[in-house]
């Protein structure tokens, strides 16, 4: 995306609304399935961020601030930058609720206001698969990184693949929905080499579709059909979505 962001573009309009900001949190990790995403996904940022203490780590996408506060109760100094100030609000609130004090600013990924290799790390959750551009925001995070970059995707290859289509052919059709993007891995791993970078993890969740799951809201059936395919190697095949762990080429880089 080049020029001004498109302010009607669902990525920015949808998570304007203080609404939709006071229940994402309730909606994206509330019940039995999300606790299990959220968990996961705070041990993911652990191993992947590993002697985060006293580091300067920049969150695009930051959203409600759940991993920078993750980062920061680990004595990481965190920066949480989102698009929408609703959001921000959430989080800065938190924040102040667990006396951390994370930076919380208005931003926008495609274009971050800050120098080169300005952070040891970034991350960057649930970002890439709604943002107009992806390759411009991916480049933006291993700019400003002198060291590791965390994101995620919902993979091509995958059950989330079809649900994207549906929502896509919904949009088309004129529904307000948030008809986001699935990635190729050799795409991505295209992008990162890029700039310098090269994937030194990839972390794959389910096989089936996390709205399945909490459509169907048993912690214990998710988690024993989800071995079960693991052990067939259909997580290896088709699971999503896909956690990824980059670091900088120290021969290759720019």
């Amino acid at each position: 995306m080049t020029g001004e962001r498109p302010a009607d573009h669902y990525s920015y309009a949808v998570y304007a609304d203080p609404a939709t900001a006071e229940c994402f949190d309730r909606r994206r990790f509330g019940g039995p399935i999300g606790t299990l995403v959220a968990a996961t996904q705070e041990q993911l940022l652990l191993s992947a961020l590993p002697g985060v203490e006293g580091q300067a780590v920049l969150d695009v996408g930051t959203g409600t601030g759940r991993a920078a506060l993750v980062l920061a109760r680990r004595g990481a100094r965190v920066i949480g930058l989102d698009a929408s100030e609703q959001m921000l609000a959430v989080a800065r609130s938190r924040a102040g609720a667990e006396g951390l004090g994370v930076e919380f600013v208005v931003g926008d990924a495609h274009r971050l206001s800050y120098g080169d290799r300005a952070f040891d790390a970034a991350i960057s959750l649930r970002l890439l698969m709604h943002a107009p551009d992806w390759r411009q925001c991916l480049g933006e995070l291993c700019r400003v990184t002198r060291d590791r970059v965390v994101f995620d995707y919902p993979a091509w290859f995958s059950g989330a693949a079809l649900q994207a289509m549906g929502r896509r052919v919904a949009a088309a059709l004129g529904s307000r929905t948030e008809a986001y993007r699935v990635l190729r891995h050799r795409a991505v791993d295209r992008e990162l080499a890029r700039h310098g970078f090269r994937v030194i993890a990839r972390h794959r969740q389910f096989v089936l579709p996390i709205a399945l799951h909490k459509a169907i809201g048993s912690r214990a059936f998710t988690l024993g059909t989800e071995k079960l395919m693991a052990r067939g190697g259909l997580l290896r095949l088709l699971g999503s979505p896909v956690t990824v762990v980059a670091a900088r080429d120290r021969d290759g880089a720019r």
